[in-house]
């Protein structure tokens, strides 16, 4: 009886799981549904505002919106408010894409459209719906997870190719060392997978990057 209450009661649970998912899915989408192209700036929410990817990642917003692109970020601190404080300054569309996460700070205060997600993944889906062009600075598992799932869509064919950038060529060595010394040697990746994504160390390197491939990105998600 116990057992049958409990599968009886999961149930009713996935249902409602299931129209929140769809509910913010349709919430984000018609939030978003009218932006012009945007380029999305990830990285850590840890970082400092006198470290210097945190002032790279404002040059480069800047560089973004007077290229005629708005901004998307996590929403938070660190990059994601440098990313959004960049477009703040030049009067271009600042957009953020928060997480609801008991231990983050509220969304900072250089955006102009907000939109709250309680998944991780249906966050992603906007993220990469609406984006252009994607732009990785130093952090943590976060940023890699995106980093790794744009890279991954890209690669298999279930998104269009655009251009994705790292910045600081000393942060992500040792990453990219490992992919060609590990994973390219044992044959999980291919050649050519090595120009899914190119590494830069300053805002001017990756925005005239995403501008030599602007051709390759216009298509929607």
């Amino acid at each position: 009886m116990e057992n049958q209450q409990w599968k009886y009661s999961q149930k009713a649970e996935d249902s409602w799981q299931v129209l929140r998912m769809q509910s913010e899915f349709i919430k984000g989408f018609d939030e978003l549904s009218e932006l012009s192209p945007c380029i999305s700036v990830f990285g850590s929410a840890r970082t400092k505002k006198d470290d210097k990817y945190y002032n790279e990642a404002i040059k480069l917003s800047e560089l973004i919106v007077k290229s005629g692109y708005g901004v998307i970020t996590g929403g938070g601190p660190g990059i994601m408010e440098a990313g959004n404080l960049g477009a703040y300054n030049k009067g271009g569309k600042s957009i953020g894409i928060q997480i609801e996460l008991p231990f983050e700070a509220s969304a900072n205060e250089y955006i102009d459209k907000l939109v709250s997600c309680r998944y991780f993944f249906t966050r992603k889906v906007f993220f990469l719906k609406y984006s252009q062009a994607f732009v990785a600075f130093p952090g943590g598992f976060g940023t890699l997870d995106e980093l790794f799932e744009t890279i991954t869509l890209v690669q298999t064919g279930h998104m269009r190719m655009v251009p994705i950038v790292l910045v600081g060529k000393k942060y992500w060595k040792g990453m990219v060392k490992w992919i060609k010394e590990t994973m390219l040697v044992d044959g999980k990746i291919s050649e050519k997978d090595l120009n899914l994504f190119k590494v830069v160390d300053t805002a001017e390197e990756a925005m005239a990057y995403i501008l030599s491939k602007s051709d390759e990105n216009k298509t929607n998600f």
